[in-house]
C-alpha cells in the first residue's frame, strides 16, 4: 500500500485573528520569550474544564499587527504524563477550539537539541505551520557548540530556524519580522507513522475528517483525555482499538525510537563541539558545593536565613507608611464625609480591612522577588534534587518537592502541580501534607502576630530577631508536613517512594524583567483576590459589629454612662469602654461570646474568636477581621494604626495587654497547622474525587492545630 502525505498547509500571518503558541521542554526558556513577546500585556486564567493555568498575551509587530500568544504549559512530548502536559495535546488536536495555535513556535535549549527535536517533530508532523527558535544561543557558544542551521532546516523541511537568547533580547526582532511572513508546512512528515497501523490509522481519517495521519495516530492514542469527542465518538473509538488490537503502549515506544534514529544522525551533521569551557564545567564545579550532602543543607538554609531577615527589614519602612496612610485615609473620611451609615461603614469596615491586606504587600513581594530569583538562576533546581532523598524517607516520591516547594506561595497549585506524580498512594501523601507549607495568606498573620511580641532587635549586628522567628515559623509547616507524611505512609502502606528524574539547568545571571513580571503577577493576585475576600468579609463584619438585637447595645451604653455619673472619671477611657461594650453585644460580639468557651484554654477573647471563623474562608482575613473590629467606635483623631490599636487592646481579665507572648505564640502555631482555606478544600475535593479526604485533612489539621495551641499557651502562660 502507497503511503498517502498530508495536504500543506500555510497560513496568512497578515489576519487579526493570528494565535500563536509557544511550546517546548521545561527550562527551554520559552516563558522567558513569552514575557519578552507580551510584556505587561498579558493575563493569567484557565483552560476551560481544568484548573492549568493559562497564560496569554498580545504582541505588537513591526508592521502593526497584534497577535495573540498563548503560552503552552512545558513538555516533553506530545505524550502527556500530567494533567499540565495533558493540555498541550488537547489544544493542538482541538482545530475548531479557539485557542487552537495558527502558528506554533517550539523553543528549544540549543544546548540539549536531541531531546528537544523530539517534541518539536511530532508537532511538525500535525500540520500546523511552525518555526524553531534554538534559545540559550550564548550558551552554546560558550561551550563551542556551533550548529548549521541551514543544512538543519534543511532536513526538517525548509523550516524557519532562528538563534535567539531570550534573556536579554537576542533575535527578539529577528522573529517579530518572521512572524509577518508567510509559513508554509512542509507537504510530507518528518516521520510517517500511518506504516506503523494503516488501517486503524486510514479508520480514524476517515471517521474524524483529521488533517494529517499523525494527528488521527494521536487521537487513537489519546482520545479517553480528548474533551473535545463526544461520547459517541469516543465509543466507535474504543471498539476501534478493541477489534484492532491496538497496542498504544508498544506503538508509542516504537514511534519515539524511529524518530530518535532520524534525529541524531541529523545532529552529527550539523552539529560541531569543541572542548567544553565555560558555562558547563563552572556549574558542575558550583553544584560539587550546593548538592553536597552537608553544604548543600548549609547554604540553603543560608539562604532562607537571609529571605526572612530580607522580609522583616527591608519591608519596615514601607508597611509602616502603608499602615499611616490607610489610618489617614479612614480619619479623612471619618471627619469629611457627612456622618451616617455609609460614611463609618467606610472609615471603620471597608477601609481597615482593605488596609489590613494592603501592608503586607511589601513583604509578599520580597518574598517572590526571592522566589523568582532563585528560580531565574537554576538554584530551585537544585533545592528539589537536594531535598528528594530526604522526601523519599518519609514516604513521598521525589515530585512531591515541586509541589511542596510551590506551596509556599499557594496551596491551590501546588496541589495541582501533584499530577505530575505517577503513584496514586504517593501523590495522595503529598496532597495531604501540602498545606502545611506557610503559604503567602499566611505570611500576613505571621508577621503581625511577630512584631507585637518580638523585639525588632538585631543581634551580631544582621541577625533581626523578628527574621529568625518568621523563618521558624516556615520551618515548622515543612516539619509537620514531614511527620504527617511519614504517618502517612503507615496508614495507607504506600510502596517506597519513586525516584526523581530531571535536569539540572546551567547557571546563569536572573534576568529581571522575569523576576519583575511573576513579583508583579503574583503580588496583584494577592492583593485582588484576598481583597475580594476580606472586602466581603469586612462589609459583613461591620454590619454584625455595629447592629445587635433588640436594644441591647443601647442598653449597655446607657449601664456604663450611669455608671459615669455616679463615678464620674476619664472621658477617653469611657468613650473606648463604651465602644467595646456596644462591640460586646453585637451580633459580632454574640457570635464570639458563643465560641468563646473553646478558644479560652487557648487564651483567645471572643474577638479572636470571630478571626478565627471569619478567616475559614481564607487565613489572611485574619487581619483584616482584627483591623474591622478594633476600628469599630473609633474615632480615628489619635492616628492610631491596626498595629498600635492590636498593640493597645487590653485583656480584661488581668488588666495586661491582649497579645501576651504566649497568645501571640499560640495564635501563630494554630494558624500554621489549621486548615482555614475553602480554596484548597475545594481543590482536594477535586483532586481526590469526593469528600473523603478533604474531611480527612480538615479533621486531623484542625485537632493538631488545636491541640498544638492548647499546649503552647499553657506551657508560656
Amino acid at each position: 500500500m502507497s503511503t498517502p502525505t498530508a495536504t500543506a498547509k500555510s497560513i496568512n500571518v497578515q489576519k487579526s485573528n493570528l494565535t500563536v503558541a509557544l511550546a517546548g521542554n521545561p527550562n527551554s526558556g520559552k516563558s522567558t520569550l513569552f514575557n519578552l513577546l507580551t510584556g505587561l500585556n498579558q493575563k493569567v486564567g484557565n483552560y476551560p474544564g481544568v484548573t492549568v493555568e493559562r497564560k496569554s498575551g498580545k504582541c505588537s509587530l513591526p508592521g502593526g499587527q497584534v497577535v495573540d500568544i498563548l503560552d503552552l504549559p512545558g513538555t516533553y512530548s506530545i505524550y502527556p504524563r500530567s494533567t499540565d502536559e495533558q493540555v498541550v495535546t488537547n489544544v493542538l488536536l482541538h482545530r475548531s477550539s479557539s485557542h487552537y495555535p495558527d502558528i506554533v513556535i517550539v523553543v528549544a535549549d540549543m544546548n540539549n537539541l536531541e531531546r528537544n527535536l523530539l517534541l518539536f517533530t511530532q508537532i511538525q508532523d500535525l500540520g500546523i505551520p511552525t518555526i524553531f527558535v534554538l534559545n540559550m544561543a550564548d550558551q552554546a557558544r560558550k561551550r563551542g557548540l556551533r550548529i548549521n542551521t541551514k543544512k538543519l532546516s534543511q532536513h526538517l523541511g525548509q523550516v524557519p530556524i532562528l538563534l535567539m537568547n531570550a534573556r536579554n533580547g537576542e533575535g527578539l526582532n529577528e522573529l517579530k519580522a518572521l512572524l509577518q511572513q508567510q509559513i508554509k508546512q512542509h507537504a510530507s512528515p518528518f516521520y510517517d507513522v500511518f506504516p506503523l497501523f494503516p488501517e486503524a490509522i486510514a479508520e480514524v481519517k476517515y471517521l474524524l475528517k483529521t488533517q494529517t495521519y499523525y494527528e488521527a495516530y494521536l487521537v487513537l492514542q489519546h482520545f479517553e483525555q480528548l474533551p473535545f469527542l463526544s461520547a459517541s465518538e469516543k465509543e466507535q473509538l474504543t471498539h476501534l482499538r478493541n477489534q484492532l488490537h491496538f497496542d498504544k503502549n508498544t506503538l508509542q515506544i516504537e514511534e519515539t525510537k524511529e524518530r530518535y534514529k532520524r534525529i541524531q544522525p541529523i545532529l552529527d551533521e550539523v552539529l560541531t563541539l569543541t572542548e567544553e569551557k565555560g558555562t558547563t564545567s563552572f556549574s558542575q564545579k558550583i553544584d560539587r558545593i550546593v548538592t553536597h550532602r552537608v553544604f548543600g543543607y548549609l547554604i540553603f538554609f543560608g539562604i532562607l536565613f537571609l529571605v526572612f531577615q530580607a522580609i522583616f527589614t527591608w519591608a519596615t519602612v514601607p508597611m509602616d507608611f502603608i499602615d499611616y496612610l490607610f489610618s489617614q485615609l479612614s480619619e479623612w473620611v471619618k471627619v469629611t464625609l457627612p456622618e451616617g451609615v455609609l460614611t463609618n461603614l467606610l472609615a471603620e469596615g471597608v477601609l481597615p480591612g482593605i488596609g489590613g491586606i494592603v501592608i503586607f504587600v511589601p513583604q509578599i513581594a520580597i518574598l517572590f522577588v526571592f522566589i523568582a530569583i532563585l528560580e531565574e538562576t537554576g538554584y530551585m533546581a537544585r533545592v528539589v534534587f537536594l531535598m528528594d532523598k530526604m522526601m523519599r524517607k518519609v514516604g513521598l516520591n521525589g515530585r512531591s518537592v515541586v509541589p511542596l516547594i510551590s506551596g509556599l506561595a499557594c496551596a491551590v497549585p501546588a496541589i495541582m502541580a501533584t499530577r505530575g506524580i505517577d503513584n496514586w498512594k504517593d501523590r495522595l501523601i503529598t496532597i495531604f501534607v501540602t498545606p502545611f507549607m506557610s503559604c503567602s495568606a499566611r505570611l500576613p498573620v505571621y508577621t503581625i502576630l511577630i512584631a507585637l511580641v518580638v523585639p525588632n532587635r538585631t543581634i551580631w549586628g544582621f541577625i533581626n530577631l523578628q527574621g529568625v522567628t518568621l523563618m521558624g515559623m516556615y520551618l515548622l509547616g515543612f516539619a509537620a508536613a514531614m511527620v504527617s507524611a511519614l504517618l502517612m505512609k503507615y496508614i495507607i502502606r504506600a510502596q517506597k517512594g519513586g525516584f526523581l528524574i530531571m535536569e539540572l539547568p546551567t547557571y546563569r545571571w536572573p534576568r529581571w524583567g522575569n523576576v519583575f513580571m511573576m513579583t508583579y503577577e503574583k503580588s496583584k493576585t494577592f492583593v485582588i483576590e484576598a481583597g475580594k475576600i476580606i472586602l466581603a468579609v469586612s462589609i459583613v463584619l461591620w454590619v454584625l459589629a455595629s447592629y445587635g438585637p433588640g436594644q441591647r447595645m443601647e442598653q449597655a451604653e446607657q449601664q456604663l454612662l450611669s455608671e459615669q455619673a455616679q463615678m464620674p472619671g476619664d472621658e477617653e477611657n469611657m468613650d473606648n469602654a463604651i465602644a467595646s461594650a456596644r462591640l460586646e453585644h453585637s451580633y459580632a460580639g454574640i457570635m464570639g461570646k458563643w465560641i468563646e468557651p473553646a478558644i479560652r484554654p487557648l487564651g483567645y477573647d471572643w474577638k479572636i474568636g470571630i478571626a478565627l471563623i471569619t478567616s475559614f474562608a481564607a487565613r489572611e482575613v485574619f487581619v483584616g477581621t482584627m483591623a474591622t473590629l478594633y476600628s469599630v467606635g473609633e474615632d480615628f483623631e489619635d492616628e492610631s494604626t491596626i498595629k498600635s490599636r492590636m498593640q493597645s487592646e487590653i485583656n480584661t481579665e488581668t488588666g495586661g495587654p491582649r497579645y501576651t507572648l504566649a497568645v501571640a505564640f499560640s495564635l501563630l502555631v494554630f494558624y500554621a497547622f489549621a486548615m482555614q482555606c475553602m480554596s484548597t478544600v475545594a481543590i482536594v475535593h477535586r483532586e481526590t474525587n469526593g469528600w473523603k479526604w478533604p474531611l480527612i485533612q480538615m479533621a486531623y489539621m484542625s485537632v493538631l492545630a488545636y491541640v498544638s495551641a492548647l499546649c503552647v499557651y499553657q506551657i508560656l502562660a
